[in-house]
């Protein structure tokens, strides 16, 4: 993983994220930690679907670094009020 990526990942510990995976779904929580092969540790977590709709609350969830889509480290307050 380039230097950039870990910088920006670290800029994004213990704030607000999305992550966008592979099949559709969503994450929209707080980032606790991460690892070299980019899995990811949320908090306070929401998971959507492609329309934006609420599936599941989660308080801890673990996002596989292979499933990862795209990161947002700032995500719009339109993105979040929609979960």
């Amino acid at each position: 993983m380039p230097n950039e990526t870990f910088r920006l990942l670290n800029k994004a510990l213990n704030n607000q994220i999305l992550v966008k995976l592979k099949d559709g779904h969503e994450y929209i929580g707080n980032l606790v930690r991460y690892d070299q092969t980019m899995n990811l540790v949320l908090t306070d977590a929401i998971e959507t679907i492609d329309n934006g709709s609420p599936l599941a609350k989660y308080g801890k969830v673990l996002v596989r670094g292979s499933n990862i889509l795209y990161i947002v480290t700032s995500p719009a307050k339109e993105i979040l009020q929609r979960s």
